[in-house]
């Protein structure tokens, strides 16, 4: 009988082993599909105002987002933008968002930083 409970435990051990991976690898692909979606925003943005946002909420503004996503492992807005010099012709160069990155400390299943991502 003890071996029974043990190894029923074992099992229910396992499955929630099994079910935490399946949550993050589902955290993981929802967090590469809304970086994939921002970052299409940013470029949509930049190349119709000629000028890059200076905020993520101006792609809500403009419409180029419907909404700022929820980073699936801060459960927050706290995307981390990344601002640099964007040169829009050999006379024009614009500053702002050219990227953007979560702010989770988190590490994914792969070994790089969901923040490097």
């Amino acid at each position: 009988m003890g071996r029974q409970v043990r190894f029923i435990s074992l099992i229910v051990l396992a499955s929630a082993f099994g079910c935490a991976c399946s949550g993050s690898r589902e955290r993981e692909a929802t967090l590469k599909q809304d970086l994939r979606m921002i970052r299409l925003a940013i470029d949509e943005y930049t190349l119709s105002k000629q000028q890059a946002p200076h905020s993520l909420q101006d792609l809500v503004n403009g419409h180029y987002l419907k909404e700022i996503p929820t980073d699936p492992f801060t459960q927050k807005r706290d995307w981390v933008p990344q601002f640099d010099s964007v040169v829009l012709s050999p006379d024009q160069t614009t500053t702002g968002i050219v990227d953007v990155h979560s702010a989770s400390r988190g590490v994914s299943s792969n070994d790089t930083a969901y923040s490097e991502w």
